[in-house]
């Protein structure tokens, strides 16, 4: 059985090889860049799963490299940097990224961050792949429709593209129509994780997704924030 294929892209040749040997070591094949442009040609000749993109990076750097595999891939992105300012990371996540981690970090738990974004990627597209039936797997309010089988969502049957961890935060609230989630009780359950203090993703993440389900995000008709307390979706 073929195993993923993990794109590492990062200016620091040491770096790279370190991240090939962990993930290698846990069955993944592996393919490196240097710079976002490398990436890129990368990309369009070889069928990569995820990508850890670091963001300081000559020629093309992380934010913009991010940008254009985003013009045509939902493959998830874990962003690597060695700035820990709150500002930096929402600007990660804004441009589409669906994780963050500082240097220096932690093999392992960069390891694990690659599992569990994979397993949510792997599970979309396996459903997708079987067949399995639309009417069973559709979730519709009003001109909203989610199709939880093969990832898609459409607005007034226009499709448009969302990440693996903004659909599945889409998800999650539309399977509970009306009920309130605070960012905590959705970063947990999206994430898989404790939510640290001052975590501004899950906000980052609302914003991107109104952007692209609401016809006016500042007074959105979907996702709604309950003041104090969380989202829903009515």
């Amino acid at each position: 059985m073929m195993q993923p294929t993990i794109l590492v892209i990062d200016d620091d040749v040491q770096i790279r090889n370190l991240v090939e040997i962990y993930l290698k070591n846990e069955g993944f094949q592996v393919v490196k860049a240097g710079d976002g442009l490398e990436a890129l040609d990368i990309l369009s000749k070889n069928k990569v799963h995820l990508i850890i993109l670091d963001i300081m990076m000559p020629k093309m750097d992380g934010i913009d490299a991010c940008l254009k595999i985003r013009e045509e891939s939902e493959v998830p992105i874990i962003m690597l940097s060695a700035k820990v300012e709150d500002l930096h990371k929402i600007h990660g996540l804004s441009v589409g990224a669906d994780d963050y981690i500082t240097k220096p970090f932690n093999p392992l738990e960069l390891v694990a961050r690659v599992k569990s974004q994979l397993r949510r990627y792997l599970r979309c597209n396996h459903l997708h792949d079987s067949g399995i039936s639309d009417n069973a797997s559709r979730i519709e309010i009003g001109n909203l429709t989610i199709n939880t089988a093969t990832h898609q969502v459409f607005v007034n049957n226009k499709e448009v593209k969302l990440t693996p961890k903004e659909f599945a935060i889409l998800e999650l609230l539309a399977r509970h129509q009306g009920m309130v989630f605070s960012s905590r009780k959705i970063y947990e359950m999206v994430w898989k994780e404790p939510m640290m203090e001052l975590e501004n993703t899950v906000m980052v993440h609302i914003r991107n997704i109104r952007e692209k389900i609401e016809e006016n995000p500042r007074k959105p008709i979907y996702l709604k924030n309950v003041w104090g307390v969380g989202y829903k979706i009515e």
